[in-house]
């Protein structure tokens, strides 16, 4: 199990969808989570490495992409990465989500 830490800005990507009228989408994504936080390589997810956004943390490490929504335009992505962006960095399992959005 993993904890699920969110920077200021996937706290808001979270808290536009949570706001918004897509009760659907609202509950695709807290699914989404729900399966990151148990298995970040669940096969729903589609996880898999992410090159276009660069680690806000350190710039060494992987930043990684799961599905929130398949096979709808503008689909909603999970950008995130292994580890914790608090000063200082917890040693515990930790994932830190990055960005909510929808697939460009």
């Amino acid at each position: 199990m993993f904890q699920l830490e969110f920077t200021v800005s996937a706290d808001e990507d979270l808290k536009k969808i949570e706001d918004g009228k897509d009760a659907g989408l609202t509950k695709q994504v807290k699914k989404a989570l729900g399966y990151l936080q148990t298995n970040p390589k669940h096969p729903s997810l589609q996880t898999h490495e992410y090159d276009s956004i660069p680690n806000p943390i350190d710039p060494a490490q992987k930043v990684f992409e799961a599905y929130a929504q398949n096979k709808t335009p503008g689909a909603y992505r999970i950008f995130w990465i292994y580890g914790s962006a608090k000063k200082p960095p917890t040693k515990s399992r930790v994932i830190t989500v990055i960005a909510i959005t929808p697939h460009p």
